[in-house]
């Protein structure tokens, strides 16, 4: 194949969240051409939904959603991932393949086996680019992985300055331009340069440091968790309520599990705590995220956090699961639970409605320790001055 026809060659691959930024990047090391479709909105919803099984989760329906924008606006491939296990996403890669092949589109088929580790994303690039070259696919795949950490911490940037900034939308427009600028470094000093302007650029934003910020944690199936169009934006209606949120499903934390080896992990991985935290509840793991979040709600409660949710697709069986374990935690888990099934028939108006009331019940809980820790401080001293 001619350098020609490799750089010419147009990949596409699905949305979740920002993940697309270093895909993006990762593409164009190798001399492909990322073809990055419009960010997932009703229309892909629309498409996906006309053209999937009605009982199929959520994700599936808006991969196929991005699938069909992508093929209709000129890809040449699409790029889809795959996973062994309980979970139905490893079903997902052929049915979406058959699906497009029944539209009638032509557009050619590439998979990702995710737990291949760094063989799966060498051997994914060699297929897409028509190369073998060991220490180009070797920087592409270093580019990916720090970039994913680059791209979590900003939303944890993010996440920070919502709940605290004094004009509703600063935080936003920050991070927006830290994105921008995220795109343009494509090596290893360059990402390492664009964290310290990342973090210069999202301190400019005026916060509020005497406002009283609740901490919640976000759990489920990892793309809605990730996917802020099928969470419906949920971080950034909390940051509005004043809510810092922390995901604990995150992309980083999925690399670390199943990608990166062992020798180059920092601490306790998602997973190793998972299988440490969830065994009182769920003693294996059932597919899914299903394990993960139910360790989740254990390690939330243990770290003194106000609240929990929990997001999931209808129809997701682990998740279902999971959600039907929660009960039997509150004996040792005292940590207020909010489940949310997400779907396309999901109103936002009643959505809405039960984060509001969720995060009043977390403030008024925390005030009311606060009381009673006052109280307790108070009452040795009255102890101690009776006798």
């Amino acid at each position: 194949m001619s350098n020609k026809e490799t750089k010419n060659k147009k990949i596409s691959f699905p949305h979740m969240g920002t993940i697309s930024h270093a895909w993006a990047s990762a593409l164009k090391v190798v001399g492909c051409e990322p073809y990055v479709q419009p960010y997932t909105s009703k229309k892909a919803l629309s498409l996906g939904t006309k053209h999937a099984p009605e009982a199929i989760c959520l994700p599936y329906k808006l991969i196929l959603g991005n699938f069909i924008e992508a093929i209709e606006g000129g890809t040449d491939y699409v790029a889809m991932i795959t996973a062994p296990g309980c979970c139905r996403l490893g079903e997902y890669g052929k049915c979406i393949h058959n699906a497009l092949t029944d539209l009638g589109y032509e557009a050619k088929y590439l998979e990702l086996q995710l737990y291949d580790g760094v063989k799966g994303l060498y051997d994914f690039l060699k297929i897409a680019s028509g190369k073998n070259n060991y220490l180009l696919f070797t920087k592409a795949i270093m580019i990916f992985i720090l970039k994913i950490f680059l791209l979590d911490k900003l939303e944890s940037q993010l996440s920070y300055y919502r709940a605290r900034e004094i004009k509703f939308g600063d935080a936003e427009k920050q991070y927006n331009k830290c994105l921008k600028m995220i795109d343009e470094y494509n090596t290893v000093s360059g990402i390492k340069k664009a964290e310290k302007i990342m973090l210069e650029e999202m301190a400019k934003v005026e916060i509020d440091k005497d406002r009283e910020v609740l901490n919640v944690d976000i759990t489920g199936e990892i793309y809605v968790v990730n996917d802020e169009f099928s969470n419906q934006n949920i971080e950034k209606e909390l940051g509005r309520m004043g809510v810092e949120v922390r995901r604990s499903l995150t992309v980083s934390s999925f690399l670390k599990d199943a990608v990166i080896p062992k020798q180059f992990r920092k601490g306790e991985t998602h997973l190793q705590r998972a299988n440490r935290l969830a065994k009182p509840y769920l003693m294996r793991d059932i597919g899914g995220d299903a394990l993960e979040c139910v360790s989740d709600v254990a390690y939330a409660n243990e770290r003194g956090i106000d609240g929990i949710i929990h997001v999931s697709p209808f129809t997701c069986m682990p998740e279902i699961m999971s959600q039907n374990i929660f009960p039997a935690m509150r004996e040792t888990c005292e940590i207020p639970i909010l489940p949310l099934i997400l779907d396309e028939q999901t109103g936002r108006a009643g959505y809405i409605t039960r984060i509001e009331a969720f995060v009043d019940l977390m403030r008024r809980r925390k005030r009311k320790q606060k009381m009673e820790a006052k109280s307790a401080d108070k009452e040795p001293q009255s102890e101690s001055t009776a006798v």
